[in-house]
């Protein structure tokens, strides 16, 4: 057997696959181990192969576990076992009892001869004779186990890589589309892009290049499976990290996003320093920097609105594009918002979407009502709804006795 082919081979698996070297390695050790016990091994050996890469030459032990008597099955327990029909190659039951093999095990006496204190449960390596012959059958074994192990390394190491790239954007190149779903090409592997996780109204054709979000990886039977997004409302920090230096180096800071992916997004930003404008760092010189972003999302619509600690102003901000001329903060987390009446349709947008929006960015419930609104009525108003939100909601304290099921009785029945 030529090794030192095998030697190339490995270091040739470990850069196309991506792989560590050492793993290549110890695959094919495993693999010769199960070569040379097909071939020159005996049922319940344990052998184990060390290749060395600089010579190409291997070496082969036996394993033996260090066992006492007290371990072991005694005759008589094993006649006993044959006769109530157990099977020949038992090894163990609930006392935690072996049969002992005396390919696999060695008592603890013969073994202390060998080397000196070694204990129980310790493994006693055995040189044995280096074979270079092989046959047909051994080769393949090995071949099996190499591909096995290697297909296993490189499940492991996709899954570590990309279980630390979660919350991270990625480029990729769509491969297929499968039914709803769109695999897309990120390096190593191929990632899923499920339909609730896809922009609305966007369509994908075969080597068109993305910027994903990595939502999730799972470990499935079949490997890891990575799911990625482009409608989660943190891809668009992400991107923004990418286009706006500020960002990323923490100077300005996103504080909030509210997303309906396809249509319109709005995000809130604070800065960190003095001097240094949130907004204009995020929307960029002539707007580059945020045309970039809304390029990358198929030209969805993004508002940038400046964070403030005030509710109220904060609130104010958000309704932007629309002004604001007043925003009361009303009990229950609750604000009445009054804007001008030719700003009554900006403030609240097509079907709701911009008070939807700045409802999500800012957590409050917001109500926008024209110019000229009695706001004392309002609020008002906003109190009874309250009162009768509070009414309609169960008492914790209080439960309900379950009701008894009526039985209505026959005439017959009732007279018994």
């Amino acid at each position: 057997m030529d090794l030192k082919n095998f030697v190339s081979a490995a270091a040739q698996i470990a850069e196309e696959k991506g792989i560590p070297m050492e793993r290549v390695v110890e695959s094919i050790e495993t693999a010769f181990a199960a070569a040379y016990k097909k071939d020159y091994g005996k049922k319940g050996q344990i052998v184990k192969a060390k290749l060395n890469m600089e010579t190409g030459t291997a070496k082969f032990w036996q394993i033996k576990i260090v066992v006492t008597s007290d371990m072991l099955y005694t005759e008589e327990e094993l006649e006993k076992m044959k006769e109530e029909g157990y099977p020949e190659d038992i090894k163990e039951e609930e006392g935690g009892k072996i049969r002992f093999n005396p390919e696999k095990h060695i008592l603890l006496e013969e073994a202390q001869k060998i080397k000196k204190g070694i204990k129980v449960g310790e493994e006693l390596e055995m040189e044995l004779e280096n074979k270079q012959d092989y046959g047909r059958i051994a080769a393949q074994t090995a071949k099996q186990v190499i591909l096995q192990k290697i297909r296993e390394v490189e499940r492991e190491t996709v899954l570590n890589e990309y279980k630390s790239k979660e919350g991270e954007i990625i480029s990729g190149i769509v491969q297929r589309m499968e039914g709803r779903n769109v695999f897309v090409d990120i390096g190593k592997t191929l990632a899923v892009l499920p339909k609730e996780e896809q922009i609305y109204g966007e369509f994908y054709r075969p080597g068109q290049r993305l910027k994903v979000y990595i939502l999730k990886v799972e470990e499935t039977p079949r490997g890891p499976v990575i799911i990625i997004s482009r409608a989660y409302p943190k891809l668009i920090s992400k991107l923004f990290e990418l286009e706006v230096p500020e960002i990323s180096q923490g100077v300005v800071i996103v504080r909030s996003i509210a997303r309906e992916a396809g249509a319109r997004s709005k995000i809130a930003v604070e800065s960190k320093e003095e001097g240094v404008d949130p907004i204009g760092s995020a929307v960029g010189q002539r707007g580059t920097r945020v045309m970039a972003v809304i390029n990358e999302l198929g030209g969805e619509k993004v508002d940038i609105i400046e964070y403030s600690d005030d509710p109220a102003k904060y609130i104010s901000n958000a309704i932007s594009p629309a002004k604001v001329v007043e925003v009361k903060i009303l009990p229950r987390n609750k604000a009445l918002c009054i804007v001008p009446e030719d700003q009554l349709s900006l403030a609240i947008g097509k079907d709701g979407q911009n008070v939807r929006l700045a409802a999500k960015l800012t957590g409050w419930k917001i109500d926008v009502r024209p110019e000229g609104t009695d706001v004392e009525e309002a609020i008002k108003e906003a109190e009874k709804e309250e009162g009768e939100e509070i009414a309609e909601e169960p008492s914790p304290a209080k439960e309900e006795k379950p009701k008894k099921a009526k039985v209505k009785k026959t005439k017959k029945e009732s007279k018994e």
